[in-house]
């Protein structure tokens, strides 16, 4: 597999084992700290929009871990979760439960937990999806949907891995002749080029390099393994012999700086866009809901629509 940014029609990732790795990490604790900590750092630039929107989509929320900072950056917002694979809805279900003694409970503020194929309600003014687009087989797809389900105004805000994500492991394993150790990455770029696509205006791009490092290579091992797995097609085939892994940790000793600690960078892009307002097309009937009638008038400030 090339390092070259891949189309997102040509991304190969392999569904069925995006799927296993799901469910694997559904069983997991919590959601990695990676997720974790970007989720902490996409929350920070909320502050930088100034709607405040009063329906929220957690898109992947369990494994984007954001569904506090959603919850203390929108107090008020009635919050929808949708999960992308049942074993990932069952645990946001289960993490969103209140007791019967909460006063979440009595006050009817608990999220409501759908599925990805379910039917979802529109008027939203914010979709937020932490560190998944990268493991989404078709990008332009989900963008296109993610436009229907906001009001004109509304936001999306996202972000995941870039192709800049573990190059000294790539180089590594491309230097012992092994199949490439992760599946192609969507740059920034072409993810703001399928926003525009999708109907989104003003996109905004960025990125940053998060460098991690590790007391050995078990320790590196055990945290790639808690971020997921090489779900593309090219991947090396059948079980790893402990030979194999052996020689693996003799040679992730060679990404080892003068600390003697093994390190490796992850790309983490980072986009938000708007929907505009409906526009017509010409000789086309423009076809508005009436919640975003709604929506229009209160910002032109003309009286409520009932």
């Amino acid at each position: 597999m090339s390092d070259a940014a891949p189309t997102a029609a040509a991304r190969g990732l392999d569904a069925t084992a995006v799927a296993h790795v799901v469910r694997r990490l559904a069983r997991a604790d919590e959601a990695p700290w990676l997720h974790r900590e970007v989720a902490r750092r996409m929350a920070e630039r909320l502050a930088l929009i100034r709607l405040t929107p009063q329906r929220v989509i957690d898109w992947s929320s369990w494994l984007g871990a954001g569904a506090g900072l959603l919850q203390q950056a929108y107090p008020e917002a009635q919050r929808i979760l949708v999960e992308p694979h049942e074993a990932l809805r069952e645990r946001s279900a289960a993490a969103v439960r209140a007791p019967w003694w909460s006063v979440q409970r009595w006050q009817g503020r608990a999220p409501q937990v759908l599925g990805e194929r379910d039917a979802l309600p529109g008027g939203a003014q914010l979709v937020w999806a932490n560190m998944l687009l990268h493991g989404v087989v078709d990008p332009p797809r989900l963008f296109e949907r993610w436009h229907e389900l906001l009001l004109p105004d509304g936001f999306v805000m996202f972000s995941c891995l870039g192709p800049g994500t573990l190059q000294g492991l790539r180089t590594l394993y491309a230097r012992l002749g092994w199949p490439a150790p992760t599946p192609g990455f969507v740059d920034m770029h072409d993810l703001g080029d399928m926003l525009v696509q999708a109907g989104f205006a003003d996109p905004v791009m960025d990125q940053e390099l998060i460098t991690l490092s590790w007391p050995d290579a078990d320790a590196l091992l055990a945290e790639l393994r808690s971020l997921g797995g090489n779900a593309a097609p090219t991947r090396a085939a059948g079980l790893r012999t402990p030979r194999w892994k052996e020689r693996l940790r003799r040679e992730l000793a060679t990404l080892a700086g003068p600390d003697g600690r093994p390190s490796l960078a992850f790309e983490v892009a980072y986009g938000h866009a708007f929907r505009g307002a409906p526009r017509a097309r010409g000789g086309e009937p423009t076809r508005v809901s009436i919640e975003e009638m709604r929506q229009l008038i209160r910002r032109k400030g003309g009286g409520p629509v009932r």
